[in-house]
């Protein structure tokens, strides 16, 4: 599993603000869902700091359809469980190339390589602070949360 470790924005947020907020807590439960299906690269994006179309974005990439699926589908099933939270929209399901879940305050991205370095959204969302990913079963992995 990697984790998106090319961060080099500035100051550090203070997580504990954090602790308590249902949608980061729904995040994390989609990175490590994406984790769990072997999923790369996965990132955590603080939207909400620059926008107001979601406040996170998790962006996980997969290698086949399947596992793009597989991703989506376990993200999905996690929150459920979890949360008690469906998707408000879910699109590309058909395809399975992006597999984009929509819950209003998070977005889940699970994207096939080509789509992702297509379409590059952490460039395109570039201003948004990416916030680490802590696995349970792992050492720590990118300590560090950076803001914009």
């Amino acid at each position: 599993m990697t984790i998106a470790t090319d961060i080099a924005t500035p100051p550090v947020l203070n997580l504990i603000d954090r602790e308590n907020d249902q949608s980061y807590q729904m995040a994390k439960a989609a990175a490590i869902a994406a984790d769990d299906r072997k999923g790369e690269n996965i990132v955590l994006l603080a939207i909400g700091e620059v926008s107001s179309l979601a406040e996170y974005f998790v962006i996980a990439t997969g290698f086949s359809k399947a596992q793009v699926r597989a991703i989506a589908n376990t993200a999905e099933e996690e929150i459920e469980i979890e949360f008690g939270r469906k998707p408000k929209n879910i699109a590309g399901e058909q395809d399975g190339s992006w597999i984009l879940l929509d819950y209003g305050d998070l977005i889940v991205h699970a994207m096939m390589a080509q789509e992702r370095e297509y379409y590059d959204l952490e460039a395109f969302w570039g201003h948004a602070p990416k916030l680490e990913v802590v696995l349970p079963d792992a050492e720590v992995k990118n300590v560090v949360v950076t803001a914009i």
